[in-house]
């Protein structure tokens, strides 16, 4: 079930990036749900590896090229689909920034909604 509701509001939270960034732009509703499943899949499956390959560039970054592997995933994605565009590799980190922010505030509502004891 949080699965579920996770993936509906990460669909959201491209929308809302398409609202406050001209950047990035989702069709629908349907497309973004079909955008965040393909993020998070590229973020399970390519980013792992990635973060692997580039550890050195990592360590002499002190950690900010994650940001650059976090906007090519995202690019990525808008590359695999029709009803998400990225307009260039600027618009995808900026898009990334604020995807992973509005995220992680929906990671942390999902976490105290579903620990809350009932």
């Amino acid at each position: 079930m949080r699965l579920l509701i996770h993936w509906l509001l990460s669909a959201l939270a491209l929308l809302a990036v398409t609202y406050l960034y001209s950047g990035v732009q989702v069709a629908s509703f349907g497309s973004a749900l079909i955008a965040a499943a393909v993020i998070g899949l590229l973020n399970m499956v390519v980013r792992p590896v990635l973060v692997v390959l580039t550890l050195p560039v990592t360590v002499v970054t002190l950690g900010l090229f994650l940001f650059v592997i976090n906007a090519l995933m995202f690019w990525s994605a808008s590359g695999l689909l029709s009803g998400f565009v990225v307009n260039g590799f600027g618009a995808a980190l900026l898009g990334s920034l604020l995807y992973s922010v509005i995220n992680l505030v929906i990671d942390a509502a999902l976490g105290s909604f579903f620990t809350k004891k009932r």
